[in-house]
């Protein structure tokens, strides 16, 4: 059975990225404890504004803002959707509101993949 992925795109204020981080530490803690394999976590460098799309594009990045992607990974499908399920369910989230978050959660952006090809 191959893994499973969901992947995040995001805007984070550039005066914001220690909250960021600090925040993905603390929700790495959650999704660990009920089966999460792996979080990775980018901060843009090389992401220009396409003319037709892009990252920036994508989360209509403002001027003091830096395109984040992040991704985390499960055995399967099913084991993402239990783990979500879990996580959505534990304590530790209760008080999380979009408002209280370190970006503009209204122009962040997810899906899940499945891995077809780990390749290096």
């Amino acid at each position: 059975m191959s893994k499973y992925v969901d992947g995040f795109v995001l805007p984070v204020p550039r005066d914001r990225i220690d909250d960021y981080k600090r925040l993905e530490a603390w929700a790495w803690d959650i999704w660990r404890d009920h089966g999460a394999l792996s979080l990775t976590v980018c901060l843009g460098d090389d992401v220009s504004p396409g003319k037709v799309t892009s990252f920036p594009r994508s989360v209509n990045l403002e001027d003091d803002e830096i395109v984040a992607l992040a991704w985390i990974v499960y055995e399967s499908r099913a084991e993402r959707d239990r783990v979500n399920a879990a996580v959505m369910a534990d304590p530790r989230l209760a008080d999380m509101k979009p408002e209280s978050m370190p970006f503009d959660a209204m122009r962040m952006f997810w899906g899940g993949f499945n891995i077809e090809m780990e390749l290096g």
